[in-house]
């Protein structure tokens, strides 16, 4: 059922993102037809995140709870993180890293050595989790202190986000296992 809800809300918001941009091209004669499809759009969507909210509470409610308690974790990466991700908090660091795509994996082949890149895993949760770490970013200060040390260090800005995805998975799988909350004691500076 969770799952069934979070993918419904995915597609609702891909639906209400091609919406929006079609009214910023359309003509006059189309902007009221577009207007009332966003408006019935946004309807659903907040039924179906009403739902998923109920649901969540009613099965689910103290892993949520944990996973909240981190800044920068909304309700959707909630919602995309125990519906997609059952092994939350049964896997090692780099087993959940890799099971989502985020770690870096070599692109070598014979003599050749590539870059590294993340790539495979679970795509609709990966995205859920860049979401997630730009706001982490922002308003988590484990995780911006960790961004602003590895941009300093010379890291391009888009690796140092992957790299922050992927220490916030870390943390919220240690969090399902030990059944504990954020607490910033346990990140010193």
């Amino acid at each position: 059922m969770l799952q069934v809800l979070v993918a419904r809300r995915r597609q609702l918001v891909a639906m209400h993102v091609a919406e929006q941009h079609r009214l910023s091209v359309s003509h006059a004669a189309a902007r009221k037809r577009i207007e009332a499809l966003i408006k019935a759009i946004r309807a659903q969507l907040d039924e179906v995140e009403a739902e998923l909210a109920r649901h969540l509470d009613t099965h689910h409610a103290d892993l949520a709870q944990r996973l909240a308690s981190v800044r920068g974790i909304g309700p959707a990466t909630v919602a995309t993180l125990i519906a997609d991700v059952s092994e939350l908090g049964r896997l090692s660091r780099r087993e959940i890293s890799a099971l989502i795509g985020v770690a870096p994996l070599n692109r070598n082949s014979g003599k050749m050595r590539g870059k590294r890149a993340i790539f495979g895993g679970r795509g609709e949760v990966r995205h859920g989790l860049y979401m997630a770490a730009l706001a982490a970013i922002r308003f988590n200060a484990v995780i911006r202190r960790f961004y602003d040390r590895l941009v300093a260090a010379g890291k391009p800005k888009k690796v140092a986000i992957v790299a922050c995805m992927r220490k916030l998975l870390t943390i919220l799988n240690a969090m399902a296992r030990t059944g504990k909350s954020w607490d910033d004691s346990l990140h010193p500076d």
